[in-house]
């Protein structure tokens, strides 16, 4: 049962188009280079032949595609490159961020290039069995041992991108590829920022709000001045355990569509979801460990990999 707070004055004002804009880094220019593909031939759009489509979202198509030459296969993400300025900038930030990582937990780019009609493609590594909310949605269920082996390597990812100063500020379950293996890569960077010499608070209001930590809600009531910028990737990762636990969003009833109120209101008023009886003292640990509504209490990414939820976890591929 929610806890009634005490009436505060939050600060809730969303910020005008002109105070984003000027918030975002210099995108590179479209003809930076990207990181070489596997082969000793840089992929271009004319070698990819498309197989199907694999989904909608973001503003783009994401295609099966295979190389022509190779028969390697990908996923092409295309994104549709309107006339707005800010859209632009937002998926050049993106290929900014993709040529900078090298991990086997964040999605690999080969290739980002320009399609006629101003669209802009990344051949991105291919994932076989899709996201993690397309798991949940065709019926897998999530054990504790299922998900302290995927939680694991979430963390290994958020890890290698916090300590190079890289905030996702987007992690949800649809984020998140796997494939066969029940390995998984965290993708789709678009609203993530490479932070500067500065760390801001990164307060601004994009992503998805039902994941949005309390202090990017209200950073006056929960942050504060000095408050660790990459905690709200840990808010996020909890409620996406809680999510694939419980096979439904936690703050939400089965079903029920969200809205910004309704999520503001319970994220910031009521108390974090908690997992149902019967779960594990550590997996119960755990979730509050990344729900504690104030963000100078929620563990890093490199404190809950010591967590016993995930540390006895082995990553190393079985013989």
């Amino acid at each position: 049962m929610a806890v009634v707070r005490e009436r505060r004055q939050l600060n809730l004002r969303l910020p005008l188009p002109s105070e984003h804009r000027s918030r975002f880094p210099p995108p590179l220019p479209p003809s930076a280079p990207a990181p070489a593909a596997p082969s000793s031939t840089a992929i271009s759009a004319a070698d990819l032949e498309k197989l199907q489509v694999l989904g909608h979202g973001n503003g783009g198509t994401v295609y099966k595609v295979r190389h022509k030459q190779t028969s390697a296969v990908y996923a092409l993400k295309v994104v549709h490159g309107d006339s707005d300025p800010a859209v632009r900038r937002q998926i050049l930030r993106e290929a900014s961020i993709l040529r900078r990582t090298d991990s086997p937990h964040v999605i690999k780019c080969h290739g980002v290039f320009d399609l006629p009609g101003g669209d802009i493609a990344f051949c991105m590594q291919y994932m076989d069995m899709g996201t993690l909310e397309t798991l949940l949605r065709n019926g897998v269920v999530f054990t504790e041992s299922l998900l302290s082996k995927l939680c694991r390597q979430i963390l290994t990812g958020l890890e290698y991108l916090h300590s190079h100063k890289i905030i996702h500020r987007d992690l949800k379950p649809s984020n998140i590829l796997v494939d066969q293996k029940m390995e998984i890569k965290i993708s789709d960077f678009g609203v993530s920022k490479i932070l500067q010499r500065t760390l801001d608070p990164c307060n601004s209001y994009v992503g998805t709000c039902a994941y949005m930590s309390p202090e990017r809600f209200d950073p006056d009531s929960f942050g504060s001045k000095s408050y660790d910028v990459y905690a709200g990737d840990i808010w996020s990762l909890g409620l996406t355990l809680l999510e694939l636990y419980v096979g439904h969003f936690p703050y939400l009833a089965p079903g029920q569509r969200p809205d910004w109120a309704t999520l503001m209101c319970a994220i910031c008023f009521g108390e974090p979801p908690a997992l149902p009886e019967g779960t594990s003292g550590d997996f119960r640990s755990f979730v509050e460990c990344c729900l504690q509504k104030d963000s100078s209490k929620r563990w890093s990414a490199t404190q809950l990999l010591a967590h016993p939820f995930v540390s006895g976890v082995d990553l190393q591929p079985s013989a």
